[in-house]
């Protein structure tokens, strides 16, 4: 489709006005990113169509970033499509490569900058029958709100030996008297109360709406002190500040409450890092919301995947203010690109999300309805099959035609 086909999604009064005919930007992406993009847009052209007939639709308009952008363009990531991402506010993408150790940063990281995403959104929710290492994976339903933009993603480091990193040395040196091995690499981890509160402050509007008891700030204070404590200290008093009549903190539970949450209130807690990863084994169902820096939200949002049937079942997105991109979380899998074998299920979930976002959730409840069922008979792609007993291994498109049928 062409963008004069359909109509541009904006933003009046600060809320986000969809027409019935949206253009939606995509990213195909890098490796097996075309096989799940377009089992991906099946399903969600058919729950929308399922739901809405022919008063709405998705005008789906392609750009570029990844290896096909560098092909075309030369560029991975052109500024066409930072410029449509912009104007339509909201897309959606597949996998897309980075090279590890040398060359291009991360494409992903460079869109979340750009556009000043800056909150990567995970909800991780057990659907009956994946395969799963926990003994009650149903406990599993949490929502990861990861910081976006700062810490050490910012890609703010110098290779041991140049003259940056021995500045850095001699500055930490004759400013602080700590000694760094003269062969070191150097990385700054910056957090600030801006980017902090704003985080948080979605994750606790979230939890408000969608009913959550509970929002829970993941750090490493007890370390870094003026960075992750920081966040910790700056999440609480965002919560004070702007929703103090809707929030209580775990002391007041106990001290007003006798450990009863009051229905129209909203506990904020926060947990060190290293004892929250045992707490989503131990004690998931305790957990809703979570807020955290960018480098433990990594970690621990793809933790929380694994407890709910991997990656290939975990669905994302990274939003800003009124701007959103939603994603593919896993690789690009490149042994399987063009084999119609991988898991579109992160895509399709994600997908919607953005349904979801654009507020057509009959439609989004539909896609989540088609892939539980598509489960619950048991056919499913091979990295599911391989764990389930009498699975039917199907291929990605197959897959997608199941979810449609059971819608």
């Amino acid at each position: 489709m062409t963008e004069n086909s359909g109509n541009i999604v904006y933003s009046e009064d600060g809320n986000l006005v969809v027409p019935d005919f949206p253009v939606i930007p995509f990213i195909e992406g890098d490796g097996t990113g075309p096989d799940i993009w377009r089992a991906s847009r099946r399903v969600l052209d058919a729950a929308v169509s399922s739901v809405f007939g022919d008063k709405r639709e998705i005008q789906w308009l392609e750009i570029l970033a990844g290896e096909k952008a560098f092909n075309q363009t030369q560029s991975w990531l052109p500024n066409d499509t930072l410029e449509a991402i912009r104007t339509h506010r909201v897309a959606i993408k597949g996998p897309l490569t980075t090279p590890v150790g040398e060359g291009i940063r991360s494409i992903n990281v460079g869109l979340r900058q750009e556009l000043d995403l800056y909150s990567c959104v995970r909800p991780v929710k057990y659907i009956d029958g994946i395969p799963s290492p926990m003994v009650r994976p149903s406990d599993v339903d949490m929502i990861i709100f990861r910081e976006n933009t700062e810490d050490v993603y910012m890609g703010l480091e110098w290779k041991a030996g140049s003259s940056t990193a021995q500045k850095i040395i001699d500055l930490v040196k004759s400013e602080d008297g700590r000694d760094i091995r003269p062969d070191s690499g150097i990385g700054l981890k910056p957090i600030s109360r801006f980017g902090t509160q704003r985080l948080v402050r979605m994750a606790i509007e979230y939890a408000l709406e969608h009913k959550k008891e509970s929002v829970t700030i993941v750090h490493k204070g007890n370390i870094m002190k003026f960075t992750e404590g920081a966040f910790r200290t700056w999440g609480y008093e965002i919560a004070q500040e702007e929703f103090g009549e809707k929030t209580i903190t775990e002391e007041e539970l106990w001290e007003k409450y006798d450990g009863t949450i009051p229905s129209d209130k909203v506990v904020i807690k926060d947990r060190i890092a290293d004892a929250m990863f045992q707490q989503i084994l131990l004690r998931p169902a305790e957990y809703g919301v979570l807020a955290m820096p960018n480098l433990n939200g990594d970690y621990m949002s793809d933790s929380l995947a694994a407890m709910a049937g991997g990656l290939g079942m975990a669905p994302g997105a990274n939003i800003g203010d009124g701007i959103a991109l939603f994603e593919a979380t896993h690789g690009t899998a490149p042994k399987y690109a063009g084999l119609d074998k991988v898991n579109p299920g992160s895509l399709i979930l994600s997908g919607a999300m953005m349904l979801d976002y654009l507020d057509w959730k009959e439609a989004a409840d539909r896609v989540r309805i088609g892939l539980a069922k598509a489960v619950a008979k048991k056919r499913v792609t091979y990295d599911l099959a391989r764990q389930m007993e009498g699975a039917v291994e199907v291929k990605c498109s197959e897959f997608a035609e199941e979810i449609v049928l059971q819608m």
